[in-house]
């Protein structure tokens, strides 16, 4: 079996407030994302939210189901959303294959039964990065292209913010039950992604951050807007983020990450900003 699972349960904010840097690190980082030949997963009580990955070399992987999900198999009862991050591989899914090329995606619905990784070439695989939701309908499975999303510039290199966000799985471009994922790219010279902050109650969210230079690096900050807390990161790896936290980073260079999101509905600009200014 390639495929290794861990779990995460849900905190709360006062709790969070004592947690020490290990301790911090242990509940909300995902550091084993992109491990050759493996599909590593992690369940998080977060609105049972699944963040994973899939790296085939030599030979293909299969989306098996886990114990947790007390499932037949793994799209019983969810749905998948997959933006690959490496380079050209293959998502075969019920005997149909889909073709992704570098920062394409594709979702599929609940009820698919076989989901097979593989990659074109063995010494440059894909790197499929997942994200899957609870599903209560079956929707059609679509690959999303590049120029296939919704594209939003933001910031400006006064504020050290200019960014480009790219939706991918959202329900204007494809329709789904309530995964969001989608893709943030810093511009040569700004820093801070998801600045100002907000929080959003009605949903957790996850980053992945990747095209992170091996030297360099993420901080993280999350917490309630008064009560903030930072975590350092490298390149993929992906963190938790509660209903009740900020999710903003500031990197020592450029870098990407890609944000995927569950939980009430489906309104993206459903969020509470904080103001920068009273940030603790």
């Amino acid at each position: 079996m390639k495929t290794t699972y861990t779990v995460r349960y849900s905190a709360s904010p006062s709790d969070v407030k004592s947690y020490d840097t290990e301790r911090l690190r242990s509940e909300f980082l995902i550091d084993n994302l992109m491990e050759a030949d493996k599909v590593n997963l992690v369940y998080s009580h977060y609105d049972r939210f699944i963040t994973g990955s899939a790296v085939p070399t030599n030979s293909p992987l299969t989306l098996e189901t886990i114990e947790a999900l007390k499932a037949e198999y793994f799209l019983e009862r969810r749905e998948l959303g997959i933006i690959n991050t490496g380079n050209t591989g293959t998502v075969t899914v019920d005997g149909t294959v889909y073709t992704l090329e570098h920062k394409e995606a594709l979702y599929i619905g609940q009820g698919n039964k076989n989901v097979v990784f593989a990659s074109d070439s063995a010494n440059q695989p894909a790197q499929f990065y997942l994200n899957s939701t609870p599903a209560h309908k079956a929707y059609p499975n679509k690959k999303i292209g590049i120029n296939d999303v919704e594209v939003i510039e933001l910031g400006a290199p006064e504020t050290a913010n200019a960014r480009t966000l790219r939706k991918y799985i959202v329900n204007s471009v494809v329709e789904v039950c309530q995964l969001q994922m989608g893709m943030t790219t810093l511009k040569t010279g700004s820093s801070w992604n998801t600045m100002p902050a907000h929080v959003h109650d009605r949903r957790m969210e996850v980053y992945f951050y990747f095209e992170v230079p091996e030297d360099q690096a993420v901080c993280h900050f999350m917490g309630q807007p008064q009560e903030t807390r930072h975590i350092w990161m490298g390149n993929n790896q992906a963190v938790i983020s509660p209903p009740w936290s900020i999710h903003s980073g500031s990197g020592t260079s450029s870098y990407s990450f890609i944000w995927g999101m569950a939980g009430e509905n489906l309104d993206y600009s459903d969020m509470d900003h904080a103001k920068i200014n009273e940030l603790r």
